[in-house]
């Protein structure tokens, strides 16, 4: 059975108008998927960034427990490659270096360099690492604006998911995300949003996230947010200089680094960033060097997205109507096909 193209522009229009008429907006209730409070069981990541020593070894273990190709110096058989007669087969795996998060890269470590870059952690003539990621908002942005369901929140760890069973492709999640995290595979035939899911799936297992556990220096650590909050503002009470011992993989781990507190610059991001997030930071340059904005509204943002996401089954409507009348007044004396 074939149809006209008049056929399927009445149908698609029917459709829409029906959808509108009875009150409906395209998700079911996106408003309501939105909470604005940490669930108690929060889970997150701290990253001391005066601990990290950019061996990218959490992009790395990311790609392979999240079966993510590609970049991060990504291997087949990581983190044993396959050796043949004592040189490592190449030609089993890619090996690249991603300098921007993309559908590949869920988590990057990237670098700051000023002047002669001779001191780590130092905003004048230093250097320092960095790692960008999806960083889980108490309340997040792209679950409000996303009109088909496709963005979730987890209501008991707070991990902000991705459905792409019902993702239309619209990247109204790309627009709204604050931190630009969401990132869409331009280069597949069936693209999807692709950003950090918190190792959701790992978390089910008991298991912590991928980058936490492969991280050997304790930069970046898994843990409730509550605890990871008080992790950061106790390193923050300390003098410069004096000893911690940094736990490794988890807060409150019996697996410690003895080490001397840096010198952190004020504050702690993704405390009060967008109404807060789940993944926080601490770091000795100072953030907006590092590429994060510090211009950031301190509230919520879906109090802000409702209001346009609301307004998209009109929207919908209008382009359905349109689009058929202009059709009709163009072909009027088409036959039917």
């Amino acid at each position: 059975m074939t149809v006209s193209r008049r056929k399927f522009l009445k149908i698609v229009a029917s459709s829409g108008g029906a959808l509108v008429a009875s009150g409906v907006p395209l998700a079911p209730q996106a408003q309501a998927r939105v909470s604005t409070v940490l669930p108690p069981q929060a889970t997150g990541l701290l990253y001391d960034a005066t601990l990290c020593v950019g061996c990218k070894a959490c992009m790395v273990n990311c790609k392979t427990q999240n079966s993510v190709p590609g970049g991060a110096l990504y291997k087949s058989g990581w983190p044993m490659p396959p050796y043949e007669n004592g040189d490592i087969k190449l030609n089993n795996g890619i090996w690249d270096a991603p300098r921007e998060l993309s559908g590949k890269t869920l988590n990057i470590i990237k670098v700051y360099k000023n002047g002669s870059a001779e001191v780590k952690d130092r905003a004048i003539n230093g250097y320092a690492f960095f790692k960008q990621q999806c960083l889980h908002c108490v309340s997040p942005a792209c679950v409000s604006v996303c009109p088909a369901g496709a963005f979730r929140k987890d209501p008991v760890n707070g991990a902000v998911y991705y459905l792409a069973d019902r993702c239309i492709g619209c990247r109204y999640c790309q627009l709204a995300c604050p931190f630009g995290v969401p990132r869409y595979e331009w280069d597949s035939a069936w693209p999807e949003v692709r950003k950090c899911q918190l190792c959701r799936h790992r978390q089910a297992e008991g298991k912590i996230a991928a980058c936490a556990e492969a991280c050997p220096t304790g930069a970046t650590i898994f843990g409730k947010v509550l605890d990871l909050r008080e992790e950061a503002k106790r390193r923050q009470a300390l003098r410069p200089g004096d000893e911690y011992p940094f736990p490794i993989q988890k807060v409150g781990a019996r697996e410690t680094t003895l080490r001397p507190i840096a010198h952190y610059t004020d504050g702690i991001y993704g405390l009060v960033e967008a109404g807060g997030t789940q993944n926080l930071m601490l770091s000795g340059v100072p953030f907006e060097l590092l590429g994060f904005g510090r211009n950031i509204a301190k509230y919520d943002l879906p109090r802000l997205t409702w209001a346009y996401i609301a307004k998209i089954p009109w929207v919908f409507l209008g382009v359905f109507v349109g689009g058929t009348a202009i059709y009709k007044m163009t072909h009027r004396n088409d036959k039917e096909g």
